[in-house]
């Protein structure tokens, strides 16, 4: 029997259903990527062009960085870049670590306390704290105005935590025996053991933190000005409220933002993290799912 042929119960499919197929599947991928493409061509266009075709551009006659030159030459946005990309690194290392320990910690049985603090962890996940207390807490803690304002309120993510519980337990009870008769403590059963059989989990919650990371932008508006905010805020401010671009470190006054330094900014914030996507692929079916089976 081939190893491509189809199994008994499985009905041979029509003609016509195929080409539904084929035909919704060619709608959601132009669907996907149109919208990618009109903003990448709209921030290569020029100005004028823009005008002349209604404000979007599908394929520039006479492409041009000029936009990101602009924007880049700017200061504000090179600013922002750098702020979210150190946020996004640091935060995402914090998170990381603190989730491990934390989910490690909860996964193993006997542990003292472990049940009251799981229990605590779950209650905030369904009743999160409003605004106005996190608010009070950050100006309470000093870090208003502080990167680390952006870190430290959001530093687990409980659904990643019970995400890592879950693939921690899931993790054969033999091996952490084992590691127990060769003399290792919890750390070094943590290094040794468990962390090199849940690269595919941690690649997965890795990622989860970065895009959050990357993605933020209400808190900066809520704890941060305006010389300290990340890009994401920046693209809220000059792309959503329609803002003009300022440079506030040399107060060089004010350019009025049009749709080609629009779609550049959009770029920008865009392309990073979307790079990441395609090398931990491969991790995600298997890294949630696996950490969702057992709770």
């Amino acid at each position: 029997m081939s190893a491509h042929a189809r199994p008994a119960w499985m009905e041979k499919p029509r003609p016509l259903t195929q080409a539904a197929k084929a035909v919704a599947l060619v709608a959601v991928v132009l669907l996907v990527c149109v919208p990618f493409l009109v903003i990448l061509s709209t921030s290569l266009a020029s100005p004028e062009e823009v005008v002349d075709n209604g404000g979007w551009v599908l394929w520039p006659t006479e492409p041009t960085v000029q936009a990101y030159r602009d924007i880049l030459d700017g200061g504000i946005v090179t600013h922002a870049l750098g702020v979210s990309a150190g946020v996004t690194a640091v935060g995402t290392l914090l998170s990381l670590f603190c989730t491990v320990t934390l989910a490690y910690a909860l996964s193993r049985p006997g542990v003292f306390g472990g049940r009251p603090v799981l229990l605590l962890v779950l209650f905030t996940f369904l009743f999160p704290p409003g605004m106005i207390p996190s608010f009070l807490l950050v100006k309470e803690l000093g870090l208003l105005d502080s990167y680390g304002s952006l870190i430290f309120p959001v530093l687990i993510n409980v659904f990643n935590l019970v995400v890592l519980r879950g693939f921690f337990q899931s993790i054969p009870d033999e091996l952490y025996e084992a590691a127990r008769l060769d003399g290792a403590g919890d750390w070094r059963v943590l290094w040794s053991v468990v962390l090199p059989l849940s690269k595919a989990a941690l690649a997965v919650v890795g990622l989860f933190y970065a895009v959050a990371y990357w993605n933020s932008w209400f808190y900066a508006s809520l704890y941060l000005e305006s010389d300290h905010w990340p890009l994401q805020q920046v693209l809220r401010t000059y792309v959503v409220a329609g803002s003009g671009l300022t440079d506030a470190a040399t107060s060089e006054g004010t350019v009025n933002a049009p749709q080609t330094v629009q779609m550049a900014v959009l770029v920008i914030a865009t392309v990073p993290i979307l790079l990441v996507y395609p090398f931990l692929q491969k991790y995600f079916t298997k890294g949630v799912l696996t950490g969702a089976i057992k709770s």
